[in-house]
């Protein structure tokens, strides 16, 4: 929290105006964020159920033990990982005698503000006679989750949002920000399934890129060392965000570049940026120690990851295309919005290229990273999960993109207009995607036919959404329930040969 602090009171060197003073678009996009709150599904499931024990087992058994979390997890989850007895099988024990949970424990630390306050409040109405349970699973723990998930999540795109508008105005930044924000992955992991953590790497992200924006012409130690603090909560979130380093690498390189072609006085020069780089390297270590520390605990070995091992990737014949274009959830194909905010993001390097080229290339660094992951598609995932990292870069390169566009236009209304008729087409198939692979009307892991996908688009979309939209925000729970057993039912059919 300090880290986010420090970060609202930095001066816009392009406005002039501290961050937390009201500006065109930010009440808008605030307004929208609370009516959306009303789609937060505060469940525990799959991935989530490994983030969510690094937050829950430390608050209430105070320890690492993951048992009652491998239990009451979702039915999909238990039934892959406890025996006849339903004790957590043996083969997930690690050699520290810890039930094996190789997800980051980032989340589990963006989450503690709020679940310590559901843990108060809970104990306070027990003190005053509730039944509550005050063990981690009960409904204002997870409302409480799901609540700090959506919240750092919109601060993300609150902050992607502030760094657009520096360059393509308040209008274009508010559009391309409201379209990533509903024609992306993005909602599926900010609102229904809040457990996992891409939405507080969206924001861990924002906050890096929109901190090194605003002191990258000359950072003092000080804001070395919070740049440093930011990384390191970026990194704990989750591992793949390390490409984004290569933003500072672009950087350095340009500097110490320069410095050599000065000439007179190099050797200072050169030695004020190492020590400054070696600050922040150290600093951004030490950041690293909850993560060192829990897989210590956990593995005995604190360099241990619990992934598979990276001699094992696909570092010879990486899935670029696939990636990209897949039927398996492939970046472009399910989310093609991201075709466009993409090709805003390499215009914006020829127009700025002092800002644009660090930031493509640690998009391309971590394109390249994804493309050589054995699970690159993400399993059970909507479209390109992982990319969802990405946000902030996405919609700077939409907002771009968009005021380059409004350009071609007679008039700014009429350019508005067509935006606004393009960005609510791509909103709308995007939510009814998601309607598709929430509902099974696709399969949520491995290839999905498109002949079939669109006709459900047109066809069965249409007549089922209403109905099951009342059930979403009415009937939650039961309608949950049977997701969970439709996910079952497609899983088995998947394992049968």
């Amino acid at each position: 929290m300090h880290v986010t602090t420090n970060v609202f009171f930095v001066e816009s060197r392009a406005l002039n105006t501290p961050i937390t003073r009201a500006r065109p678009g930010q009440r808008p996009l605030l307004f929208l964020f609370l009516l959306s709150l009303a789609l937060l599904n505060p469940w525990v499931r799959g991935d989530g159920v490994g983030y969510y024990a690094f937050a829950r087992a430390p608050l209430i058994e105070h320890s690492l033990n993951f048992e009652h979390d491998y239990i009451a997890a979702n039915t999909s989850f238990r039934e892959a990982r406890l025996d006849e007895h339903g004790q957590p099988k043996q083969i997930f024990r690690t050699r520290t005698g810890h039930l094996d949970n190789h997800f980051t424990v980032g989340p589990a630390m963006l989450w503690a503000p709020f679940l310590l306050l559901a843990h108060g409040g809970v104990l306070l109405a027990r003190a005053l006679g509730s039944q509550v349970a005050a063990d981690g699973f009960s409904g204002p723990y997870r409302l409480a989750m799901a609540f700090g998930t959506a919240f750092w999540g919109f601060l993300g795109l609150l902050l992607a949002f502030r760094l657009a508008r520096q360059y393509a105005g308040d209008l274009w930044a508010f559009l391309a920000t409201l379209a990533i924000w509903w024609a992306s992955s993005l909602p599926v992991y900010m609102y229904f399934n809040p457990s996992w953590s891409h939405a507080h790497s969206a924001f861990a992200v924002s906050l890096f890129v929109f901190y090194w924006h605003q002191t990258r012409e000359q950072r003092s130690v000080r804001q070395w060392f919070v740049l440093a603090l930011i990384a390191g909560l970026m990194l704990n979130v989750y591992y793949a965000n390390a490409m984004l380093l290569m933003i500072l690498v672009v950087e350095a390189l340009r500097d110490y570049s320069a410095a050599f072609r000065r000439g007179a006085g190099t050797g200072a020069a050169v030695s004020q940026r190492l020590a400054k780089h070696s600050l922040f390297a150290a600093v951004t270590l030490l950041c690293l120690l909850p993560t060192f520390i829990t897989r210590s605990i956990v593995y005995g070995n604190p360099f241990e990851s619990g992934y598979a091992s990276v001699q094992n990737w696909a570092w010879r014949s990486p899935y670029f295309l696939a990636v990209l274009f897949s039927s398996e959830h492939g970046l472009f194909s399910w989310t093609p919005l991201l075709l466009l905010a993409t090709a805003g993001l390499v215009l914006f390097k020829w127009r700025e290229p002092r800002v644009g080229t660090p930031l493509l290339a640690g998009a391309l660094a971590f394109y390249i990273f994804i493309a050589c992951y054995p699970d690159w598609a993400g399993i059970s995932s909507f479209g390109n999960r992982f990319f969802i990292s990405l946000t902030p870069l996405f919609i700077l390169g939409l907002s771009v993109l968009l005021a380059r566009a409004a350009a071609l236009f007679r008039s700014q209304r009429a350019a508005v207009a067509a935006a606004c008729a393009v960005l609510a087409a791509f909103m709308l198939w995007n939510a009814a995607f998601m309607f598709q692979w929430g509902e099974h009307l696709i399969p949520p892991r491995g290839p999905i036919s498109w002949s079939e996908m669109i006709h459900n688009q047109f066809s069965v979309v249409p007549r089922q959404l209403v109905a099951h939209l009342e059930n979403y925000l009415f009937h939650r729970r039961d309608l949950m329930r049977q997701i969970e057993d439709r996910d079952i039912d497609e899983m088995k059919k998947q394992s049968q040969p």
